[in-house]
């Protein structure tokens, strides 16, 4: 007997100036724009895993610094769903020259409208819903997820 499971994942909102960090990244239905995001690691917690992931993706360390909301997407495909995690941070430094996951092309800096104006780009429709809860002000304090371990 199989047990079905989602795949968790986070995601690292980062706002700087108005503008939000993105990865353009090669995926199996093109070049798309994301939040540095990536699946939970055997063994670190949720927070863990979006630093992690923000510094892999993009040569930035981040402070975790709230929750910004837990999303549940099935890919239409139907085979595949995800639970994210997605967290406001802060940038703390840059490691400039560091190379990037596989698959990443680059990270760039796109403002809410320069995201909005190219949906066809969007790695998942939870891109957009989670600048949109950011930028509506939602946040949760990091204290309402519990890491045992």
């Amino acid at each position: 007997m199989s047990i079905w499971k989602p795949h968790v994942t986070v995601a690292a909102l980062v706002e700087r100036d108005g503008r939000f960090l993105f990865v353009e990244e090669h995926t199996v239905d093109g070049i798309r724009l994301n939040q540095p995001a990536g699946h939970l690691d055997e063994g670190e917690s949720l927070v863990e895993a979006c630093a992690r992931e923000a510094l892999e993706e993009t040569a930035h360390h981040v402070a975790v610094d709230a929750l910004v909301g837990i999303y549940q997407w099935p890919r239409p495909s139907g085979d595949i769903t995800y639970l994210r995690f997605a967290f406001d941070c802060s940038v703390l430094s840059e490691e400039a020259g560091r190379a990037l996951d596989e698959g990443i092309i680059r990270a760039v800096w796109l403002t809410p409208e320069e995201l909005a104006s190219q949906p066809e780009r969007w790695r998942s429709p939870l891109v957009m819903q989670c600048v949109q809860d950011y930028l509506a002000g939602q946040r949760f304090p990091l204290t309402v997820i519990r890491h045992y371990g």
